[in-house]
């Protein structure tokens, strides 16, 4: 057990809870976004904090692929996001909606958005961050690893359950200072071991300097597909809904994309030292932690585990109530008195998190549940909440949006499972078969109707 870690995780918990007590509020959209009244420094730091709980995948990456991580997890986010700010974020903010279910019912109906709360759930239920999350703890404590999949998921729900989303803007206002804060500890101490970025560069395997890392261009192009799930992705989507304005939107998405921008330089290449310092590295997910432990002082390695267990945590909370809404909100039938909205709210809070602990005891690779997951959700959701923002001339019908997403998600999961040593079958990522049946129905739609009015 780490004693140091301890004490100032023990002192991170209890910030949170106190954090959480404050004005507990009401329920409905008051627990739901707080009251629509964020302002632009709680939108960016909530924003900011929320994109990037994966952070041991971000090492895991680093390490095992190198530059091309930015490549990867970094540009096609930036651009997504861009996009999103221009073009949706203030049209979002002005229609009213609380949810994206709540965006495909106004344009499609009940069915329409049922489908899409189930993709929704598929998508922020928190394996990956539940993971990464019980992996830290159990480095630190001594726990084993199924109990602390469990303290994670109880103490998670907990806290969030207080006072719902305003739980989650006020304690990523504490965790954005602590992610970044230590990350500006740890990256000039092992550039110190390296000789510099020079130093650190030329130390390099070849195929860390290589853009694709290695792999090929399409497992890079998948990955820019995927990254287009940024317009559908609900945390943006909750935080824009929750903006005091639709100038706030707009400008709080541009201004986080900056900060997401300096945030991978200081993940990027503490990854990279990661692999020059430490290339025989067991489980290339405790990249960060190592090299920590290899570079700092035993205090600031400890104030660094703090601040990967804020980076983690800002992520988890925000998806798990995320989650619960969905089940409280969309799935369940509609309910207007703000007590049964919280109420069903934190029953949503127990399911998620009982669920999330469940397949994070199955996946041993955050990667590999992004990839999954992201493939599955972005082939169903993409094309239909795009065509929301369409003129209703050129909308697709209820139906047809509903077996787009029906049908893209059962190509995707169909063949994620006929995979197998060798790869996917035909050497094509999932989400292009997926894509492509999504895009047929749509197609196939409208041509009906064309038909129709002739």
């Amino acid at each position: 057990m780490n004693t140091r870690v301890v004490i100032l995780v023990l002192a991170y918990v209890a910030a949170l809870f106190v954090l959480s007590f404050r004005h507990r509020g009401r329920g409905g959209i008051d627990y739901l976004l707080a009251g629509r009244r964020l302002t632009l420094p709680v939108f960016v730091a909530t924003l900011v904090t929320t994109w990037y709980g994966g952070i041991l995948g971000i090492g895991e990456y680093a390490w095992r692929f190198g530059i091309s991580t930015w490549l990867v997890f970094g540009v096609p986010y930036y651009i997504a996001a861009v996009l999103f700010a221009l073009w949706l974020a203030p049209r979002l903010r002005r229609s009213g909606a609380i949810t994206i279910p709540d965006l495909l019912a106004d344009a499609y109906g009940r069915p329409a958005s049922l489908a899409g709360a189930a993709a929704v759930y598929a998508s922020t239920v928190p394996v990956a961050y539940l993971l990464m999350l019980a992996v830290l703890l159990a480095q630190v404590t001594g726990l084993g690893f199924g109990t602390a999949v469990v303290v994670a998921a109880v103490f998670s729900a907990a806290y969030v359950g207080l006072s719902g989303f305003r739980a989650v803007v006020r304690t990523d206002v504490l965790q954005f200072v602590l992610m970044y804060g230590g990350f500006l500890i740890l990256l000039p101490a092992a550039l110190a071991h390296t000789g510099g970025f020079t130093g650190l560069w030329s130390q390099l395997p070849e195929t860390h300097r290589l853009w694709d890392g290695g792999l090929g261009w399409q497992t890079v192009v998948v990955w820019y597909l995927i990254a287009f799930q940024t317009v559908v992705e609900p945390a943006f989507y909750q935080r824009v809904f929750a903006a005091r304005d639709p100038r706030t939107a707009r400008n709080g998405v541009l201004v986080s994309v900056g900060l997401w921008i300096i945030f991978d330089f200081l993940t990027v290449f503490s990854g990279l030292a990661a692999r020059v310092l430490m290339p025989t590295l067991d489980d290339p997910m405790a990249a960060f932690p190592a090299l920590a432990s290899a570079v700092l002082s035993p205090w600031m390695a400890a104030v660094f585990m703090v601040g990967l267990f804020a980076t983690i945590m800002s992520t988890l909370d925000s998806y798990l109530f995320i989650a619960a809404t969905t089940i409280g909100h969309d799935l369940a039938p509609r309910e207007s008195n703000p007590e049964r909205v919280r109420r069903r709210t934190r029953i949503g809070l127990v399911v998620s998190a009982a669920i999330a602990a469940a397949g994070a005891m199955l996946f041993s690779s955050a990667i590999q549940v992004w990839h999954h997951v992201g493939s599955v959700v972005t082939a169903a959701l993409l094309l239909p909440v795009l065509g929301v923002n369409l003129p209703k001339t050129w909308r697709p019908g209820g139906r047809a949006a509903t077996a787009a997403m029906i049908t893209a998600a059962a190509t995707a999961i169909a063949w994620i499972a006929c995979s197998g040593p060798s790869g996917y079958p035909f050497g094509i990522e999932p989400l292009f078969p997926a894509l492509a049946v999504a895009l047929m129905c749509l197609l196939g739609d409208r041509a009906l109707r064309d038909v129709a009015t002739r």
